[in-house]
């Protein structure tokens, strides 16, 4: 039993490591953001979309992660994107802040089909740090210091759209990190990973308003080979410019498709220009008998309604 603590505790610094200098990936990116998906949906839309998301991890379990983002994009002229996005992620005694900024721009392939493509190119800026103020130093009579690293880096994305169906590819963190105050036979310098989201838009009903969207997220983690996939699903129904929508995403390993990680409901609305999204992650690891699940909350608007005269960004 003495040593339950100490394997939670290591099972927190491996899912750090796969959070490490970039926000992280759960099921937040359903809930009506795209753009915090890939940067290549800079620009689409009427809308500056504004998105506020809080994550808090393993409820039950002290020092479990808990994330806080802000996102917004804005269309520039009628084929451009300009977004960003702030983050500040915390596990136990290890810290990062940070943000994005994207550009994107958008190609029309076929107009007539709603034949598109999209390409992004992203800086991103990150302050990952140790922090000991709660450390005993009686433990451990070498740490004397905070241990902090800066590192600047890119993310390079693309984006295929032909009528419902869509595909986006992107590589995030193409540089090494900056591992200096760290001890480096120990701690990652390779952080580049590689992400692919794709789904198609089944609309039905007189007008169309009834959608049904199957998707997939799959993420590969060069350093140790790692990699993980989702299989969502989402039924959405359209009130005019209003919508509601429900659905479920499903998380695994992929050298572990037979242990699940979480499977996790999503319901969310978007009415008068006003966005809130919920979702609950029921846990199916071992970490069952020590957390309740995991909460990621999304509110966010839409301001300053603009039409473009390029389908491209519609």
């Amino acid at each position: 039993m003495k040593r339950i603590p100490y394997f939670i505790f290591l099972f927190c610094c491996w899912i750090s490591s796969a959070q490490e200098l970039t926000v992280p990936q759960l099921s937040q990116y359903l809930s009506d953001n795209p753009f915090l998906m890939s940067p290549s949906y800079a620009g689409i839309g009427n809308y500056v979309k504004v998105r506020m998301n809080g994550l808090s991890q393993w409820i039950g379990i002290p020092d479990a992660p808990n994330t806080q983002s802000l996102s917004a994009d804005v269309r520039l002229g009628n084929r451009s994107g300009l977004g960003m996005v702030l983050y500040n992620d915390s596990n136990g005694e290890t810290k990062q802040r940070g943000g994005k900024i994207s550009f994107a721009h958008h190609l029309i392939i076929d107009k007539y089909d709603d034949h598109f493509w999209s390409f992004a190119l992203s800086f991103n800026f990150n302050q990952f740090r140790i922090d000991i103020e709660n450390f005993d130093p009686n433990n451990d009579m070498g740490i004397t210091d905070d241990r902090a690293s800066n590192n600047p880096n890119f993310d390079v994305g693309t984006l295929y759209r032909k009528d419902n169906f869509y595909l986006s590819l992107n590589i995030s963190n193409i540089l090494n990190k900056n591992y200096e105050g760290f001890n480096f036979l120990y701690e990652p310098n390779i952080l580049r990973n590689y992400y692919l989201y794709s789904g198609y838009k089944f609309r039905k009903g007189p007008r169309a308003e009834l959608e049904l969207e199957p998707s997939i997220f799959f993420q590969y983690f060069e350093n140790d080979g790692r990699s993980i996939t989702d299989l969502n699903f989402k039924f959405r129904k359209y009130d005019f410019i209003d919508n509601y929508y429900a659905g479920v995403t499903f998380r695994f390993l992929n050298d572990q498709v037979a242990q699940p990680l979480y499977v996790a409901p999503i319901v969310g609305l978007n009415k008068g220009g006003f966005y809130f999204g919920y979702s609950y992650q029921v846990i199916l690891n071992e970490l069952l008998g020590y957390s309740s699940g995991t909460h990621v909350l999304t509110l966010g608007v839409d301001l300053f309604q603009g039409i473009s005269n390029c389908t491209c960004t519609y």
